[in-house]
């Protein structure tokens, strides 16, 4: 991955961990990068390293939001893309009581993630905890995700030149079905339990192999 792609993934990530819904799954572009960076070890640490600091800046930028003056705005736009404000306020009693531990877990867990940020920032956390646990959470689920793309990205290159580009375009359409299929067995195993839609941050964790996984080990796993 040349620096230019490097920088537009980073710029596109930043936007997504700064608060912004875009609907491409975050977790699919890292493993993305993973890949294009395999055989690569500079580049893959420099692209590693460019995503990382991205996602730390933007996802501070939407803490400081939340926290002060965009705070309902923020809720909003979470209720309205599937996250309920119960759940939110949930969320953010555990993020007071966890300080940065638990600001660090929430954001390694696959579904609580994404609105982690905004419970913090309604939490009121002050940025002394919440900053380390940013840093830690995104660098274990993010170096996670990376480092499943660079592992498998020879493998997946291969591939791609085996069986062509519109081949690969349409295995990656059918790995965001699966996803969203898996996703919804995942909420049928939870039943009435469930106390919110299918929504964007689920389907997005559902695209990940790994993530998917980790749902249907644990029911409990909250979208």
């Amino acid at each position: 991955m040349d620096i230019y792609a490097a920088l537009g993934l980073a710029a596109l990530l930043f936007v997504k961990e700064a608060g912004v819904p875009i609907p491409i799954p975050g977790d699919l572009l890292v493993i993305g990068a993973g890949v294009a960076s395999a055989g690569n070890p500079v580049a893959a640490l420099v692209t590693l390293a460019v995503i990382l600091v991205a996602g730390y800046v933007g996802g501070s930028l939407q803490f400081v939001l939340a926290r002060r003056a965009l705070r309902k705005p923020l809720v909003a736009l979470l209720t309205r893309v599937g996250v309920s404000r119960a759940r939110i306020d949930a969320l953010a009693d555990r993020l007071q009581r966890g300080g940065a531990r638990g600001v660090a877990i929430a954001r390694a867990t696959p579904g609580v993630r994404v609105p982690a940020i905004a419970a913090s920032g309604i939490a009121a956390l002050k940025m002394r905890d919440f900053e380390p646990g940013l840093v830690v959470g995104n660098t274990l689920f993010v170096g996670a995700h990376f480092a499943l793309g660079y592992v498998v990205g020879v493998p997946a290159v291969s591939f791609i030149q085996g069986v062509g580009t519109p081949l690969a375009v349409g295995a990656f359409a059918m790995l965001a079905l699966v996803g969203a299929l898996g996703w919804l067995v995942v909420r049928r195993r939870r039943g009435a339990r469930e106390d919110v839609a299918l929504t964007f941050s689920a389907w997005a964790d559902a695209c990940c192999p790994a993530c998917l996984t980790l749902a249907l080990i644990d029911p409990d796993q909250r979208s």
